[in-house]
């Protein structure tokens, strides 16, 4: 096995818990802005997320939960707005700091920038709200610890494509094979291990605890802190109770 050179981390439910109280409430704030009597409780959501990508959803919505809504004759442009509502609420709330980083994740990205390892972002959601959560839920400087933050409609497909962590890597000029990728989806898992990344490491949500992780090598309920650690759902973490470097080090060695 090649030594370990890259973290690259998902966004939504793996840096954050983005969904539930944040993309959620943000969708309904800009159902409401538009006069529509939409209500995305935490139950449907839930089953929206099978689907990635926002502007996806809505149209996955439309198609599978809402067939009577009277369509405009140009849709796209309908979902387009409606998702840039979304987005401009979503940030908004990250401004205000609604949103915190998951336990471990500010812990280990320094840990990582200390020892010079690579940091990348392979995400389906907009730039916008991945600059938004970095600046104001982890530091006014932290796209910069990011050397590529590959992110929205940068591929045309989406996860769990394999698309978006392809592009990432090429753009890092690096194999897979040096990579540790962070998710905690399954779509993300697929995507991840679609482009060829081994080892994968899942920190789950309380949307995705049931998921199928197939194709990951450890998965985990968080990342945890020292004295707070995490729970082992699958696979062996060597009796650590926090994910540090000495962890991913061991983990990636023998994927």
């Amino acid at each position: 096995m090649a030594e370990l050179q890259a973290l690259i981390f998902d966004v939504d439910g793996t840096l954050a818990d983005t969904e539930r109280d944040g993309h959620r409430v943000a969708f309904n704030k800009a159902f409401a802005d538009a006069g529509l009597d939409w209500d995305w409780s935490v139950e449907l959501y839930g089953q929206l997320l099978e689907v990635t990508g926002g502007k996806e959803r809505i149209r996955f919505y439309l198609d599978h939960f809402n067939t009577g809504f009277e369509r405009p004759d140009d849709l796209d442009s309908f979902i387009v707005d409606l998702h840039k509502k979304k987005t401009a609420h979503y940030t908004n709330m990250l401004a205000e700091g609604a949103i915190p980083m998951r336990s471990g994740v500010k812990r280990l990205l320094q840990e990582a920038r200390e020892v010079g390892l690579r940091l990348a972002i392979a995400t389906t959601t907009t730039p916008s709200n991945v600059s938004a959560l970095l600046q104001h839920s982890l530091d006014a400087d932290a796209e910069g610890w990011f050397e590529v933050i590959a992110a929205g409609d940068i591929v045309p497909a989406k996860k769990p494509a394999p698309d978006i962590y392809s592009w990432a890597m090429q753009q890092m000029d690096i194999s897979p094979d040096v990579c540790v990728a962070f998710e905690d989806s399954e779509n993300g898992v697929k995507s991840a291990v679609g482009a060829g990344i081994n080892t994968v490491l899942v920190t789950t949500n309380d949307y995705t605890e049931d998921h199928d992780f197939n194709g990951a090598e450890l998965v985990l309920d968080q990342l945890g802190e020292p004295g707070d650690g995490f729970r082992v759902i699958s696979g062996d973490a060597g009796g650590a109770d926090h994910v540090d470097l000495a962890l991913l080090r061991r983990f990636h060695a023998g994927a």
